[in-house]
């Protein structure tokens, strides 16, 4: 990770918040208090990434147009090699630095996070809404054990939308019909929380 910074909570904020397993609709209950620069911090990548007493920050962005979600496999080339071959429907990263805005690591920071991972990794038109529909945990696996998922709906404008990483491979817009079926079983474990909590955010 090559000395890599990301933004992380305790775990035990997360259990004092209450601990759930799956997707949350609760933004209210941990959004303020997990975007608190006092509860927040910047820790070493490598020592987060087997270290289950902190939760990495994850924005996990839904694309959504005209009923249709954004979905793509992901590539070799991708950051967490956990992942790679795995269908997903959401678009993710890690809060860094040089995201780092005058509220310190408050909600400005952290949405300054948000934008930079969509610009690099995809080209799509005009600066499309979006809004916080949930959070996702998911203890049951290594990956889950140590992040903890912000899940942002936007409303694409067009369905002109393309990669720009070979990481986000087979990338297209595709039906929830598709979505629960042929597609389901080869979805990340996070991507599954989402597909299955859509109607209740949609």
């Amino acid at each position: 990770y090559d000395g890599e910074e990301i933004l992380v909570v305790r775990r035990g904020l997360f259990d004092e918040l209450g601990a759930f397993h799956g997707f949350s609709l609760e933004v209210d209950r941990y959004i303020p208090t997990l975007l608190d620069p006092a509860n927040n911090f910047f820790m070493d990548r490598a020592a987060a990434e087997v270290d289950p007493g902190h939760k990495q920050i994850i924005p996990y962005a839904i694309l959504r147009h005209e009923g249709r979600y954004l979905h793509y496999v992901r590539g070799a080339a991708g950051g967490e090699s956990r992942l790679h071959a795995q269908g997903s429907v959401g678009i993710g990263g890690h809060i860094n630095p040089v995201d780092e805005r005058e509220d310190h690591l408050g909600r400005a920071t952290y949405l300054a996070g948000v934008e930079r991972e969509l610009a690099e990794e995809l080209v799509m038109d005009g600066d499309p809404p979006q809004r916080i529909v949930g959070l996702i945990n998911d203890d049951s696996n290594a990956v889950g054990q140590v992040h903890l998922g912000v899940v942002h709906l936007f409303e694409l404008t067009s369905d002109e939308v393309s990669a720009r990483e070979e990481a986000l491979a087979e990338l297209q817009l595709r039906s929830l019909e598709d979505l629960r079926g042929p597609l389901y079983d080869r979805l990340e474990s996070w991507s599954r929380h989402c597909v299955d909590a859509l109607e209740q955010f949609a």
